[in-house]
């Protein structure tokens, strides 16, 4: 039987642990160096598609998973991101300094950042408001964001929808959709280790102890004002990004890419991935990418697959795919007890 016991507090700590870790994360970034070398169109549109998903998903883990809090208006702050960075990278005529557009290394961390101010600004509810009722305080936030993107249609083209300047990282060697691809896969990379290392900071403690009981974290000295937002505020910048990476890779964006359908389907990766866990919202985020891919020829069931993923999830795996493989990483380890 293999024994995996931690003799010392730095084992505890270490995000990579032995020499099997460290070969699957050298592993994993030659991966990720090499496949938008070499990888077909098609390929590498479904690879910036699923860098996208990751994105929005574990940051919506950090709020669902960690903290408790249920948000079915994700995709509203998908379209803060993607429009912000839509207009800001066409340029705003009305404003002599924001004219000629911005470069996407500006307009993609303000897409963030405007997402997460309003994530913060629905965060504030939430202080009251629990369960069924802030579920139904999101939606109503997702629908009132489609709603003024279909009506206003001086900033978002309403629904002829805006057209997205394309981005590159100035290398000539390579095709802009090789470029893009690192550009989205190095970006979700860098967020995924954020996230990771968030969720065992100081911070992440607090979510879980939010999560699990807000009435004895407040007790404890959690100020449940400043997390409760904190967290609106952080899921709300990675769905910001997504949006802005979503809008690059479809170069053209319009109000009905982002209703009540895409915020469910962004809850379906965090559920059959495994609630509350970074690698499950990185696993459902990446099969539930290549689903579609594999249903092209029959789109119309999607929301029934979605479906009855979630359903049999919840049936069979509460914790998810990860949270099964886990089962059966414990399984062999202990195997023949």
């Amino acid at each position: 039987m293999r024994t995996d016991l931690r003799q010392r507090y730095d084992e505890d700590l270490a995000l990579v642990r032995g020499t099997a870790g460290w070969l699957a994360v050298l592993g994993l970034a030659v991966a990720l160096l090499l496949f938008p070398l070499y990888a077909p169109g098609y390929l590498l549109f479904t690879a910036v598609l699923a860098a996208t998903h990751v994105i929005v998903a574990v940051g919506l883990t950090l709020l669902t998973g960690y903290t408790g809090q249920i948000s079915l208006g994700h995709a509203a702050f998908v379209a803060i991101g993607a429009y912000t960075t839509g207009v800001l990278g066409r340029g705003v005529p009305a404003l002599p300094g924001l004219a000629g557009g911005l470069p996407w290394w500006v307009t993609w961390p303000l897409a963030g950042l405007v997402a997460a101010s309003f994530g913060a600004l629905v965060g504030l509810p939430a202080l009251r408001l629990t369960g069924p009722y802030l579920t139904i305080a999101t939606l109503g936030f997702g629908i009132a964001v489609n709603q003024v993107l279909t009506n206003w249609e001086a900033l978002s083209g309403g629904r002829m929808g805006l057209p997205i300047p394309r981005v590159t990282l100035g290398l000539g060697g390579l095709s802009p959709d090789r470029q893009l691809a690192y550009l989205a896969l190095g970006t979700a990379a860098v967020l995924v280790w954020v996230a990771v290392n968030l969720a065992r900071s100081h911070v992440g403690r607090a979510f879980v102890a939010i999560r699990d009981s807000d009435i004895a974290a407040e007790v404890m000295g959690v100020h449940l004002t400043r997390y409760k937002t904190l967290a609106f505020a952080l899921s709300a910048f990675y769905a910001g990004v997504g949006g802005a990476l979503f809008a690059q890779a479809l170069r053209h964006i319009e109000p009905q890419m982002f209703t009540l359908f895409e915020s469910i389907y962004y809850f379906a990766m965090i559920v059959v991935g495994g609630l509350a866990t970074i690698p499950g919202a990185v696993i459902g985020a990446v099969i539930l990418t290549l689903v579609p891919q594999w249903l092209t020829a029959a789109r119309e069931w999607q929301p029934v697959v979605y479906g009855a993923a979630i359903i049999l999830m919840m049936a069979v795996e509460p914790q998810g795919l990860y949270g099964r493989w886990l089962r059966i990483r414990a399984y062999l380890k202990t195997w023949p007890l």
